[in-house]
Formats: structure tokens, sequence, C-alpha cells
């Protein structure tokens, strides 16, 4: 199939998992900002609803692991083509500067893949070294306090916050990108274009950023 070889193809499969992935980023920041209490039972009662249906859980997951796993192998391999020939082109052709975030795509790609794999070893596999793994007194998990105790510590409070600073370069460049893939930009319209990818991945960047800082300066305890 031509989606699978040409350039072109590749790049809407790249651009339609991207999206499928900033859509779980926003839904799972929001699960995330649960820690704050703005459901009944903050951040415990949201893990409990996630996981009351397992099976239903798992194929979510292996859904979205498939998800990445194509934008992944794609974008791999439009990089290692695009530095051989020097002459890939988006869907609708449009003239833009170079920046740092779109020079590294495949560099912060590659460290949030890192990060995704240590953060379901650390709070769904649960296997880093230190975890504390709270249950309470009728032996269900204490997700609130576990969280609370992982950011307590500067190393694992400096691993997320910089891995969302990642997230951020990555989604600054990656967002416009998929509406330059769609064909649905142009010289006019790229300018705002870019301000809206920078502004949705700052929003991201400080509502992710905003649990372990808050925890680690002792804010929310």
């Amino acid at each position: 199939m031509q989606l699978f070889t040409s350039s072109i193809g590749r790049k809407i499969l790249m651009a339609i998992t991207g999206l499928f992935l900033v859509l779980f980023a926003v839904i799972h920041l929001i699960g995330n900002t649960t820690i704050f209490g703005w459901i009944p039972g903050g951040v415990n009662a949201y893990a409990h609803h996630l996981h009351a249906f397992p099976p239903m859980v798992w194929a979510f997951r292996a859904v979205m692991l498939v998800i990445a796993a194509v934008h992944i192998y794609f974008g791999i391999q439009l990089t290692v083509e695009n530095r051989d020939c020097r002459q890939q082109q988006y869907a609708v052709k449009a003239t833009q500067k170079t920046t740092f975030a779109s020079e590294n795509m495949i560099w912060t790609g590659l460290l949030l893949l890192v990060f995704i794999v240590y953060h379901l070893l650390h709070f769904t596999g649960k296997v880093i070294p230190g975890m504390e793994l709270v249950v309470d007194a009728e032996g269900t998990v204490d997700v609130f306090a576990m969280i609370v105790a992982a950011f307590k510590n500067i190393f694992v409070a400096a691993i997320y916050a910089g891995a969302m600073a990642t997230l951020f370069l990555h989604l600054s460049h990656g967002i416009q990108s998929l509406f330059q893939t769609f064909g649905l930009s142009n010289d006019k319209l790229l300018p705002t274009l870019v301000k809206a990818g920078t502004f949705v991945a700052l929003v991201l960047f400080l509502g992710y950023v905003s649990v372990p800082l808050t925890i680690f300066l002792n804010i929310l305890k």
C-alpha cells in the first residue's frame, strides 16, 4: 500500500497517530489533575474507576502501544530518509524557519520513549527502586500517598520535570506539523498554527509539571 511506502502516506500515518497521542496526553493530564481534589475522592477515586474493568484497561493500553509503535517507527524511518536526500516535503508546501524543536524531533521523541518506559515501570509496574507502595487499612493502594512519596524525591521530580520539558519541545513543533501534513496550512495561516501548537504544548507542560512541582515544594501534601 502506498500509505506505508510513499513519503506522504507515511507522513499521514505519523500525523494520525500523533493526533491520537496528543489527545491521549490531554486526557491523561485531566486524570492526573484529579490529585488536586477537583472530583470527590481525588486521584484515588479516579484510579479506582479507571481500573474497575482490567480487560478494558489492557485493551486500551495495547491499542495505544500499537499507535505509539507506528508513530515511532515511521518517525525514525522518515528522519533517516530525510537526512539522506534532504528533500522530504509536507502535503502542502510552506516556508518555515528552522527551530531547535523541529531539528531535534527524533531526539525528543526517543527521549520521550525512554521516559514512557520509565513511567510505566514506575507507577504501573512499581518496580523502580525507591518506589513506595502505600496501602490503606482496607488493603487498597493509596495512589495519592504513593505519588506524593515518589515526588518528594528530588531525582524523581527532576526526571518528570525534564521529561515534560522534552514533551513541550516535541509538541511545540509536532502539533503545527499535523496541520501541514493534513493540508490545512498555508503561508498565511502557518504563523497562527505555530503559536497555537506552542500554546497547547505549554498548557500540557504546565499541567503535567504542576504535580511533581507542587508536591516537591510541599504545597500539595
